[in-house]
């Protein structure tokens, strides 16, 4: 191997990456050692920006595409460096490579109760879990802020901060929606594209967004649970009453129906029989009594004085005369004249 050949094999020609773990946010490319060659090819994939990093500061961000590394398409990096036009010589520097593609399936959840006002039950926790996806948007602040100075920096590096901001951001649309409990479920999509704009400017100052974000339950505490379902079966059983008295007469029928032999049998079926008669009795005495007194007993008038007298006096208790003995129609039974021949009102003969 000549000498030409050995300067060769301490260069770097060839610069690229792919993440074999899709679970890598920040790869710190591997120099080796060795210094970049001028005219080095530069292979940034769909879904990456490389960085190039000269001594700790941040200098010249590549998109994707191919390149072939020169002072005219490193401009910060040839500033920094105080390379002069036609600088050829090889060259020191970090190259990062930032994955800014959809970290999807991320999974999140309430660890603690969320504390809430609910005009119905007061105050009440509620638990939530669900599904997010986020991405670097901004290559230069999420190394500044977050990645550092590391080789190698994965999505657990910011999942429990992500996590943390959902919560809040949950908490937060929920108090200011207002959305009564019973309703929550059928307001997810509302409450997480709410979260999403309360969340997203907390992510941005990280490099950071937050691609969707996915309600898949919010759990209520159980004793409120349980009360929620006794309202259901109120009001699926409709009126109480008349299915209080439908379980009773479907007790007494099973009763009456016992297979029980001799006088204690027989005495069941006659205790229940008793008793659902007088249930029947019970249930129809309320209509019944309206009836009864809808219609009061009408007056009548003194044939002589024409003075109001109760219905059926024989005598006149202002003058004193005596009155005629009301008849009544042998058919429909409307009160007609004494000696009427005929019912004025349905025209039957009479007697």
């Amino acid at each position: 191997m000549g000498i030409l050949d050995m300067i060769r094999g301490q260069l770097i020609d060839v610069i690229e990456w792919t993440d074999p773990s899709n679970k890598t946010m920040v790869h710190k490319y591997d120099m080796n050692g060795k210094e970049i060659m001028m005219g080095a090819q530069l292979t940034v994939r769909e879904s990456q920006v490389a960085v190039f990093v000269n001594e700790g500061q941040l200098a010249d961000i590549f998109e994707p595409g191919r390149y072939e590394l020169q002072t005219s398409n490193m401009p910060i990096l040839t500033a920094l460096k105080s390379w002069k036009y036609g600088f050829n010589s090889p060259f020191k520097a970090d190259v990062y490579f930032v994955n800014t593609k959809q970290f999807l399936d991320m999974k999140w959840g309430t660890s603690n109760p969320v504390m809430m006002r609910d005009a119905e039950f007061g105050m009440i926790r509620l638990r939530a879990f669900g599904i997010y996806s986020f991405r670097v948007s901004d290559a230069e602040t999420f190394l500044k802020e977050v990645f550092g100075t590391s080789a190698l920096f994965t999505v657990e590096g910011v999942e429990g901060q992500i996590k943390r901001t959902l919560v809040s951001g949950l908490s937060d649309a929920i108090a200011e929606s207002k959305i009564p409990a019973l309703d929550l479920a059928a307001n997810y999509d509302e409450l997480a594209s709410f979260a999403m704009q309360n969340i997203n400017p907390k992510l941005a100052a990280l490099g950071l967004t937050l691609c969707s974000f996915v309600i898949e339950n919010i759990s209520l505490p159980e004793e409120v649970e349980k009360s929620m379902d006794k309202r259901t079966s109120m009001g699926v059983l409709g009126n109480l009453d008349q299915y209080a008295k439908y379980q009773a007469a479907e007790a007494m029928r099973e009763a009456a129906n016992n297979d029980g032999s001799g006088m204690a049998g027989m005495g069941v079926g006659m205790g229940a029989g008793a008793a659902m008669g007088q249930m029947f009795a019970q249930s129809m005495a309320p209509a019944a009594a309206p009836a009864a007194s809808a219609a009061p007993a009408a007056g009548m008038k003194c044939s002589a004085c024409g003075a109001a007298i109760p219905a059926g006096s024989k005598f006149c208790p202002e003058c004193g005369a005596k009155q005629a003995v009301s008849a009544f129609c042998t058919n429909c039974g409307k009160e007609i004249a004494p000696g009427a021949k005929f019912c004025p009102e349905c025209g039957a003969k009479q007697g």
